[in-house]
């Protein structure tokens, strides 16, 4: 394995080269199905890989979401200014190819969902529909919007409800990944299962001392 690393200044990239740069090392990445309303309640969704869970207290998760080449709005991010709401689905294998529709630049009165063969079902403490085939899925009130530039948005939204499929969480709340089977997003069109796991539980300062005195009296 070569030590020996290309430098990027990110000042000299094009924005296109240091997208490249970002989605083809920072992987895999989860997938959020956002499912948003307008103000009429027309349903609309769409994937998006720029998201993450990032705090627990309080629940916070956070999308980023891309304007459209004219940086009007994209549909997700006018429906969370104008309803400030939303939930986020888990993508897994099994809906990955209803998910890749949902991506369609479809015109606003579409329903992504219908065209999915996706099934909506009402939300507990927001009027935004979760999908059903979805695992999981995180009922959403928008906490903050940043403005980072005129191309993106970054919201972060406080979690006010969890759904999780009744066969993937046991009775002291352990999810079980292999039926949650996410699916990862990588660079390019290539995704990723998270089907080979293994575990690495975290040592104690002593652990590691009474390690690194093992290595050396051997």
């Amino acid at each position: 394995m070569t030590t020996e690393h290309r430098f990027f200044d990110v000042a000299a990239l094009s924005r296109r080269d240091c997208y490249k740069l970002l989605i083809g090392t920072v992987i895999p990445r989860p997938i959020a199905l956002v499912t948003t309303v307008n103000e009429t309640g027309q349903v609309n969704a769409a994937p998006f890989s720029f998201f993450n869970v990032l705090s627990d207290d309080p629940p916070i998760l956070a999308l980023g979401v891309e304007n459209h080449a004219d940086m009007s709005l994209k549909d997700t991010a006018h429906n969370i200014r104008m309803t400030e709401v939303f939930t986020v689905n888990i993508v897994s294998a099994e809906i990955i190819a209803a998910m890749n529709v949902c991506a369609v630049p479809f015109s606003p009165e579409i329903d992504e969902l219908a065209e999915a063969g996706l099934t909506p079902l009402p939300g507990v403490h927001i009027p935004v529909p979760r999908i059903a085939e979805a695992p999981a899925a995180f009922e959403c009130e928008r906490h903050t919007t940043l403005e980072i530039g005129r191309a993106r948005q970054i919201i972060l939204g406080r979690i006010v409800g969890i759904h999780v499929r009744a066969d993937a969480v046991d009775e002291r709340n352990h999810v079980d990944p292999d039926r949650i089977d996410a699916i990862g997003r990588m660079g390019g069109h290539g995704y990723a299962f998270t089907r080979d796991l293994f575990d690495l539980p975290t040592m104690t300062h002593a652990e590691w001392r009474a390690r690194q005195d093992d290595l050396q009296t051997t």
